[in-house]
């Protein structure tokens, strides 16, 4: 496996980090038909963002991308994996170099939303208010979920969005040091 910048994509592997966001957001309906094209295409047109590509035999598997939105630290924002090759060690690679590339460029954290919409978590469904942050801390999986994924991966949760996709549907925020201040 490769992890490329996507600066080197040729015009099918752009085509092909697209399809690995459309199947790999499918189960929440997001980065549909062209949205999935459009948002690696900020890739490209936007300064403040960059991303990296996990490639197997030139072959796209992965997607992970950086939006720089403060002075010291980088929103990881979005991390995909081809279903297919989950579970294999692409998203640790793509999310360690994410982490090498944010502390490359000075920042001292890395930081992230990891929404539940489709019940991976205790706190799918769940009244969190009041004292949402002690729910928080008490958070427990259910189901596969990333949060869990990113937890294991050394990021720790910082807080959370209630109700931010709907009712019961968090988005539970995460963050990491890989800087030296």
């Amino acid at each position: 496996m490769d992890i490329v910048d996507v600066s080197a994509l040729t015009h099918d592997q752009r085509a092909q980090a697209a399809q690995v966001m459309r199947d790999g957001f499918a189960p929440i309906g997001a980065y549909q038909g062209e949205a999935a094209a459009a948002e690696v295409a900020t890739f490209f047109d936007d300064p403040d963002r960059f991303a990296l590509a996990a490639l197997i035999e030139g072959v796209v598997v992965g997607f992970v991308g950086g939006i720089d939105s403060y002075p010291k630290a980088v929103e990881l924002h979005p991390m995909v994996v081809d279903p297919a090759h989950q579970a294999r060690g692409v998203g640790a690679a793509l999310l360690a170099a994410l982490e090498t590339r944010a502390a490359a460029l000075g920042k001292l954290t890395v930081y992230l939303g990891t929404d539940d919409e489709v019940g991976g978590t205790s706190l799918f469904g769940a009244e969190v208010f009041p004292d949402a942050l002690s729910k928080l801390a008490a958070i427990a999986p259910t189901t596969g979920h990333a949060f869990f994924f990113y937890r294991r991966h050394g990021y720790e949760p910082v807080g959370l969005i209630p109700d931010a996709n709907g009712y019961g549907k968090p988005d539970l925020l995460m963050a990491k040091r890989v800087g030296k201040p």
